[in-house]
Order: C-alpha cells, then sequence, then structure tokens
C-alpha cells in the first residue's frame, strides 16, 4: 500500500471536472495552480462553456461577465481540455470518469427550480424565474416558453432575492437600454411589445430578511420614470423593531438606509412604471380564468422569534392581488446524479471540504464544488471562495498521499471513446468560433454578442 501511495502522490493527477460554469473553473484553475502538471478535463452537456456567467448574469451587467476572460486563460493550457456537448450520465457515465481519472469534481449547478406548492401554480401565466432569465440570457432549454408579455399590465415575483430584482428590472428596463446589452434578439421582440407597467416583488417575511443586495437594489431606482411603492408604515414598524440586528449587521442596515431614503414621501408623481415591495405575504393559491393566472390569493404573516431568526406564520387573513404574470423566485435546486450520494432535502452533495461523503465515510477521489456543494446562494466571488477550497482539499489529499482512485484506463481515450458513440464533441476551440461568430452576429446589430440559442446552431456554427 505505502509504494501505492508513494507512486500515486509523485506521478501528474488526471482530473474529470462535470460542468463548465464558475464552480468548475475556479477549481480548474486553483488545482492547476497549486499541483502544476495536473491534466483537467471538463464535461459541459452544452456545447457552450460557463454556466450561470452566461445564462443567470442579467444582460445589463456585463462587468460580471469579465471572469469569462480568466476562463479562457485556464482554458489555454496544454493540461486542459474542454469536452462540451457531452452529457455525463447519458454519453459517458460516473463510473467510466472514475475509471479513466484519478480524481471527479462534480461541479453542475443546480438546473431545476423550487416550486411553491400551491393550487393552479400551472396555469398559463406563471413561470420560474430561472426559465425567464434562461429565455433572456438564450439558455437553449428556454428558448420557447411561450411568455406573452402583451395581455396583461401587471406582473407578480414571488421572492426577494437578487434574482428577483433582476426579473422586475428587466420587466421595467427602457428597451433602448436593453438593445446595447448581449440579450437575446428574440427577448428584445416580445419586451419592445411588452404592456408590463407594474411589477409587484412579494416575500413572505419582512424588509430585514430581504435576500437581495444594496447593489441591485439601487439599480431599481436608477430606472428612468420609475417609482417605488411601499406599505411605508409597515416599512418603518419593522426598521424600528429591528435596531438590534442593524447594530450587527452593516450590509443589512446599508441597504435598508438606501430604501429609507427613497421612500416616497407625497404622492406619487409623472411615474409611467411601478415597483412594489410586499412584505409579509405567502402565495396560497393562484386564481385563474380560462386557465390563465388572474390573481394570486395572499396569505398575510406575522413575524415570531428572536430579530436575527425571525420565521413568518400566517394570520388566517387573505387579500387578493391581481396580477397577469406570476414569476416564483424562490430558489434553485440542483438534481442527483446516479451513483452519487445526494441530500434531497438540502439538494446538495454532502460533503467535508468539498471531499464527497457516503454517510461517515469520505468517497477517495470524488470531490464536489460551487452550488451541487453548497446550495444555490451566493455571488461569484463567494463560489470561486468555495472552489478554491475545494481545490485545496484535492491538492492535500495529493500532497498527502491520501488514497484517490484507480483509473485502469487513460484519458487519452476519451475522444475516441465519445467518437466511437456519435457524440459530437466540442473542443475549447470550437467554442471560440461559436463565441467569435456571436461577436459578428452581434456587431452587426450594436450589441456586444449576439447568442446562438440552439443546440443546433451552436453545432452548426463549428461544424461551418
Amino acid at each position: 500500500m505505502f509504494r501505492t501511495l508513494v507512486t500515486q502522490a509523485a506521478r501528474t493527477p488526471s482530473l474529470a471536472i462535470v460542468g463548465s460554469g464558475p464552480g468548475g473553473f475556479y477549481t480548474a484553475a486553483k488545482v492547476m495552480q497549486l499541483l502544476p502538471g495536473t491534466k483537467v478535463d471538463m464535461f459541459e452537456a452544452l456545447p457552450v462553456p460557463h454556466g450561470l456567467v452566461r445564462f443567470g448574469v442579467a444582460p445589463d451587467h456585463p462587468e460580471v461577465k469579465l471572469v469569462m476572460n480568466r476562463f479562457d486563460e485556464v482554458a489555454e493550457s496544454p493540461d486542459f481540455r474542454f469536452f462540451g456537448n457531452v452529457t455525463v450520465g447519458k454519453d459517458i457515465s460516473v463510473d467510466e470518469l472514475k475509471d479513466t481519472y484519478d480524481g471527479v469534481v462534480l461541479s453542475y449547478g443546480a438546473s431545476e427550480d423550487r416550486v411553491l406548492n400551491i393550487k393552479n401554480e400551472h396555469v398559463e401565466g406563471v413561470y420560474s424565474a430561472r426559465s425567464f432569465v434562461g429565455w433572456y440570457n438564450g439558455h437553449p432549454e428556454h428558448r420557447e416558453i411561450g411568455l406573452d408579455l402583451t395581455s396583461t399590465d401587471t406582473a407578480m415575483v414571488v421572492g426577494q432575492g437578487n434574482v428577483a430584482l433582476d426579473v422586475a428590472r428587466v420587466l421595467l428596463s427602457p428597451i433602448d437600454e436593453l438593445r446595447k446589452t448581449d440579450i437575446t434578439e428574440h427577448a428584445l421582440e416580445a419586451l419592445s411589445r411588452s404592456r408590463i407597467k407594474r411589477v409587484h416583488i412579494v416575500g413572505r417575511r419582512g424588509p430585514l430578511q430581504v435576500s437581495f443586495t444594496t447593489k441591485e437594489l439601487r439599480e431599481m431606482f436608477a430606472l428612468p420614470n420609475t417609482k417605488l411603492e411601499i406599505d411605508t408604515e409597515l416599512f418603518k414598524d419593522q426598521l424600528a423593531h429591528g435596531q438590534s440586528l442593524l447594530l450587527k449587521n452593516r450590509a443589512l442596515k446599508r441597504l435598508l438606509g438606501v430604501l429609507e431614503k427613497e421612500i416616497p414621501t407625497d404622492a406619487i408623481k409623472d411615474a409611467e412604471k411601478f415597483w412594489s415591495l410586499k412584505f409579509l405575504r405567502s402565495p396560497v393559491e393562484i386564481i385563474s380564468e380560462s386557465n390563465r393566472v388572474k390573481a394570486v390569493k395572499m396569505e398575510i404573516n406575522t413575524l415570531e422569534g428572536p430579530t436575527d431568526s425571525q420565521v413568518a406564520l400566517g394570520t388566517g387573513s387573505y387579500e387578493e392581488i391581481e396580477s397577469g404574470l406570476v414569476f416564483r423566485s424562490i430558489g434553485y435546486k440542483s438534481t442527483p446524479i446516479e451513483g452519487i450520494p445526494f441530500d434531497a432535502r438540502r439538494g446538495v452533495v454532502p460533503n467535508v471540504c468539498g471531499r464527497i461523503m457516503d454517510g461517515e465515510q469520505v468517497l477517495d477521489g470524488m470531490y464536489t464544488s460551487g452550488w451541487l456543494k453548497r446550495g444555490p446562494s451566493g455571488v461569484i466571488v463567494s463560489t470561486m471562495q468555495d472552489a478554491f477550497e475545494t481545490a485545496g482539499a484535492i491538492a492535500a489529499d495529493i500532497k498527502n498521499g491520501k488514497p484517490f482512485l484507480q483509473p485502469t484506463k487513460s484519458s487519452r481515450d476519451i475522444p475516441n471513446l465519445l467518437k466511437e458513440r456519435n457524440v459530437r464533441a466540442v473542443s475549447y476551440k470550437d467554442w471560440k468560433n461559436i463565441e467569435k461568430l456571436e461577436f459578428d452576429l452581434g456587431a452587426a446589430r450594436g450589441k456586444p454578442r449576439e447568442k446562438l440559442t440552439s443546440v443546433e446552431e451552436m453545432l452548426q456554427a463549428v461544424n461551418a
């Protein structure tokens, strides 16, 4: 055993990373830095990389997408290979990866959304925020969601996080501002015909429990000819009762200070559009007419418990809020992959510092990173820090001679294996050709890029 560990620790390790979002790329970057010479193969179900950066970041946040330049630097290493258009679990199994690499990192993110579990939730006009964000960001899965923005002037977002504000901001933004971004052409066309003038942003708890950040809040106030509607009395009452929490939480105090400063002091005049923050409301039923959402029945809540951990409890009183569109934005969730432990309640792969656990046992050579590791929350910087932790665990295990996987096959055979299975794997060079076409299409429209929005288009661009 000692001889095996010494040999394993001394040779150049190989690593398979499943998922090409920030979690995957930051893990690859750090491992390659800590263990020079490490061979990294990255597998992605779509032909294009970058996951949440490409499909989750709002089009009017181009500065956030600059991390793709860093990912390009990682991909330029001769020790890195990208296999796009390859679905792990279908085109190649986890067991096959385990038999080919010294280590496997699962970093495929959170591809489903949490549901409200209320009556009539699936009638027309009710969408997940994830599908709406994917629609305007060009995710192939959400290209055709049947969104009608012309039949109502009021929308509702259930949830009060950054994604909820992204949804509201895109719905209320001037179309000429969106034209300057990389928002998809089909979204631009639909938004240019939109009748939406009011967006309700609803949360089950109060202003002290909102999940959005100050930056996103300021962007809402920056929307031209758009005003906030809020229950001023409720807001001030919650603020007064939360002073002890605000003394300990500077970020929250700053955020609520911005909100308090912007609250209208008199009747709202000269506004063309409106957004509201509605607190202490839980949806209990979608009111529909002809199988389409007409309003949402809400239970009015009260808060109980210590100020820093209050829970919402229903009061038994209800109200209806009219809305012809509803977007649920109450969180994403990851999905299990065959043969890997999964905590269905938390929606994560159980792990300690990125090392996958099966009960109390560490699975040698198996790691996880990103939202699959810690749950779907946080900004890209927190994902980076989390990925660095996983990379550190991998490097420590290699250097300390910990048991890893014992592959019997070589990663050199992966391209031929995929070819034999008629899988058209997309390389990073192929991806850069797709990206060049997107840049060219965008330039013709005065945009940073025009994304290809179907797998077929992407593969055609590669084969052209």
